[in-house]
Order: structure tokens, then sequence, then C-alpha cells
């Protein structure tokens, strides 16, 4: 009987996973067709020029980070290229790793002295 019970759950997990992804390609396809029509196809921060045959490599970003505000002006719409989209969120992603980190945190370091016990033991040869 358990494993009945855990072969539903898993299944009902599947089917809640893949109804997200569904909802979530549906949804980048929508902004993204409007972003791809309302901006040239350049990238905002290296310039870079896209045509048709490239254009899968020029991505949506939001500037506020919530993939979910999608206002119809596309004010919350930059294109960037793959390359500064990734430079773009890892730069978020250390802004707030060292605002999350206490002065504590930035001011402990390593406890351990590797050589703490070296001068003594050169003392002792001598």
């Amino acid at each position: 009987m358990a494993g009945n019970k855990s072969d539903t759950d898993k299944r009902r997990l599947e089917q809640v996973v893949a109804e997200a992804r569904r909802n979530s390609a549906e949804r980048e396809q929508g902004y993204r067709a409007k972003a791809m029509k309302m901006y040239p196809w350049i990238c905002g921060r290296c310039t870079r020029e896209f045509t048709l045959a490239n254009a899968q490599e020029l991505t949506v970003h939001h500037r506020d980070h919530n993939h979910d505000n999608n206002p119809e002006d596309g004010s919350n719409w930059e294109l960037l290229c793959v390359y500064c989209h990734d430079n773009e969120h890892q730069r978020l992603l250390d802004s707030q790793h060292s605002m999350g980190a206490s002065t504590k945190d930035k001011a402990s370091g390593a406890t351990h002295k590797a050589f703490a016990g070296l001068g003594d033991l050169l003392k002792k040869k001598d």
C-alpha cells in the first residue's frame, strides 16, 4: 500500500512541475515576443547586434529581477545577450552575498596558525 501512495505522490509532483514549466514557458514567450517587437535587437550592455539567425542568444532581462512584473509598456524589460544577462544576474548574487554578510563575518578569518610553533622548533635546534 505504501508503494502506491508514494507512486501517486510522485506522479502528482511530476504533473505539478510539468504544469509550472508550461506556464513559465508560456509567460516567457508572451513577454519575450512583445519585447522583441518593441525594442531593437541590440544588447543593452555590450551593444552587440542580432539578426534572425542569432536572435535566440538575445534574452529579456527584468530590470527589477521580478519575472512576474511584465507591464505592457515594457518598462521593466531590456534585451541583453546571454553573456551580459548571466553577468547581470551574477552581479546581483554577488551584491546580495556581500550585503548579507555581517561585519563580524567579514572580520573573522582563519584562526589556525600553521607556523605558530616554528620559531620555538628552530630555537631548539640551535
